[in-house]
């Protein structure tokens, strides 16, 4: 038998995140009005391996405090969350982990979502999170949201999808 068929390469995802998922289902905002919580805001911005702003790649947060939400990068490879900042919540073996928000980012040239976590910089519990523990204490900067320090409540927060400074992802 002659098998005449020619392997091909894999077609890469997207960039269409803007249609259906992003137009009508964006959330902005994780927090109602009537929250007693802090309200922050999250400032995301993506960057690929030559360090060039990411405009097109959708980002998803989930957090036990709050929710749910999605949006879309802008030209600068940026979107903002309002949102609560999260307080512990159970982890393994009985342990607390510290204030964090989960994280999917899909872009172009990504076949599966990418996960991670955004940790608080000078949170004092995140010396005892049981996953933060887990990596090595070089990369654990890429996990971490710091404040900005002219506007109290918002956050930043850079995902880098590749690179010697790439982003600390979770198989999950």
């Amino acid at each position: 038998m002659n098998d005449n068929r020619v392997v091909t390469p894999s077609q890469t995802i997207g960039p269409f995140f803007h249609f259906a998922l992003t137009d009508r289902g964006s959330v902005a905002c994780l927090v109602g009005t009537d929250s007693i919580r802090e309200r922050i805001k999250v400032i995301c911005r993506v960057l690929d391996g030559d360090a060039a702003l990411v405009s097109d790649a959708m980002i998803e947060l989930w957090q036990a405090d709050a929710g749910f939400g999605r949006l879309c990068t802008n030209d600068d490879g940026v979107c903002v969350f309002e949102t609560v900042k999260p307080g512990q919540v159970p982890g393994p073996n009985g342990t607390m982990q510290a204030p964090h928000v989960a994280v999917s980012i899909f872009a172009r040239g990504l076949l599966d979502r990418l996960v991670t976590r955004i940790y608080f910089a000078g949170d004092p519990a995140n010396d005892c999170d049981p996953v933060l523990a887990l990596v090595p204490e070089d990369r654990r900067d890429s996990l971490m949201a710091h404040p900005d320090p002219e506007n109290a409540g918002v956050w930043h927060f850079e995902i880098r999808l590749c690179s010697e400074c790439e982003s600390v992802f979770f198989e999950v």
